[in-house]
C-alpha cells in the first residue's frame, strides 16, 4: 500500500497554494511534512482527504485515484480540532467509530484499551468540555485511529502538549507504525519530526525544497558543527580557518564550520598533539536546518 503524490498542484485564481508537489509514503512509514504557516501542508493533507481537488497532478493510493478509496482506512486528526463539548468521552469513540462502520461491541475491546492507555480511565464518562486541552487532544487522537485506519494523517497532533503527554502521543504514533500503518504527519516541533520520521518534504510557498530521508538531508550539510572545550577566547576561536561563527555555550563553545574537511586541521591547532576533554563534530539539527532551508537564517 503507496501513497503517491505526483506532481501535484493546487491554485485559487492569481495564488498557489502547492506547486507540481511529488512524494512517495510506503506502507508502515512515518512521513513528516513540514513548513512554516501557509507553506501549503493543510491544503495537501485535505487533497490527499480528497475534501479539496488538486488543479494537476495525481494522488493515488496503492494505485487508485483516492476518490474511488474505500474512506474507512483513512483517518484524519485536523489542526482545527473538533469534539463535541457535551458528549462523554467513552461516547465520542464510540460514535466515531461506528462512523466508520463498525459496531459498539467490536468497538469495545480498542475502546477499552486505547482508554487505559492514554490516562483516561478516570474521565471515561467526564463531558469533553470539562477536560484539559491535554486530555482532549488526546480523545480527538483516538478517534481519528480507532477505526485502525491503513493511512493516517495527523496535522499538529503535538501542539500544546506537556512534555508528559507529548510522550504518551509519540509512543502511540510508533505503536501505530509497529502494527503497519502509514502516517503522514505535520509539526512545528522539529524535535518530533526528527524524533519519528523515515522520510519528509520540506515545503516553501507550497514547493517542495527537499524531499527524502533526514540523513540525505544531513549530509547534505555535513558535520560541520564542532563541539568543544577550550582556554581560547571567542576572538581567537573566530579567527581560526573554516570558522564561520562561535557561540558561548554552558559547557564550552560550538564553532560552525564552513565544511567539515576542516575537522582534522583544527583538531590539530587545538589539541596540539595532547589529549582533548571535548572535541566532538556533528550534523546540525534538523531544526537548524528548517531555519536555514526555509526561515532565511544561514548557518
Amino acid at each position: 500500500m503507496t501513497l503517491v503524490i505526483d506532481q501535484v498542484t493546487k491554485r485559487y485564481q492569481d495564488f498557489t497554494a502547492v506547486d507540481q508537489l511529488s512524494f512517495t509514503i510506503k506502507k508502515g512509514e512515518i512521513f513528516g511534512l513540514i513548513g512554516q504557516n501557509g507553506a501549503g501542508k493543510t491544503t495537501t493533507f485535505r487533497m490527499i482527504l480528497d475534501l479539496q481537488e488538486t488543479t494537476e497532478g495525481d494522488i493515488t493510493w496503492n494505485e487508485q485515484p483516492m476518490n474511488k478509496v474505500n474512506r474507512d482506512i483513512l483517518g484524519y486528526l485536523p489542526e482545527e480540532r473538533g469534539i463535541f463539548p457535551t458528549m462523554a468521552v467513552e461516547e465520542q469513540l464510540y460514535f466515531f467509530g461506528i462512523l466508520r462502520g463498525w459496531t459498539k461491541k467490536d468497538l469495545k475491546k480498542e475502546v477499552d484499551y486505547w482508554i487505559k492507555r492514554f490516562d483516561l480511565e478516570d474521565k471515561r464518562k467526564a463531558k469533553a468540555e470539562t477536560l484539559s486541552k491535554g486530555n482532549q487532544q488526546k480523545v480527538q487522537l483516538i478517534a481519528s485511529f480507532i477505526h485502525q485506519p491503513e493511512f493516517l494523517i495527523l496535522d499538529e497532533p503535538f501542539s500544546g502538549l506537556d512534555p508528559v503527554n507529548r510522550q504518551l502521543l509519540m509512543n502511540a504514533i510508533l505503536f501505530l507504525k509497529e502494527k503497519g500503518t502509514t502516517i503522514l504527519f505535520s509539526s512545528h516541533q522539529m524535535d518530533n519530526v526528527e524524533e519519528l520520521c523515515d522520510h519528509l518534504c520540506v515545503l516553501k510557498k507550497g514547493a517542495s525544497l527537499f524531499t527524502g530521508s533526514l540523513l540525505d538531508l544531513k549530509e547534505q550539510y555535513g558535520k560541520i558543527k564542532l563541539s568543544i572545550r577550550s582556554e581560547l577566547e571567542e576572538s581567537q576561536l573566530n579567527a581560526l580557518p573554516g570558522v564561520k561563527r562561535v557561540k558561548k555555550t554552558k559547557d564550552g563553545y560550538t564553532l560552525l564550520l564552513e565544511n567539515e574537511l576542516y575537522g582534522e586541521q583544527l583538531f590539530q591547532i587545538l589539541g596540539k598533539g595532547k589529549y582533548m576533554e571535548k572535541f566532538s563534530m556533528d550534523y546540525l539539527s534538523l531544526d537548524e536546518i528548517f531555519k536555514d532551508l526555509v526561515g532565511g537564517e544561514h548557518v
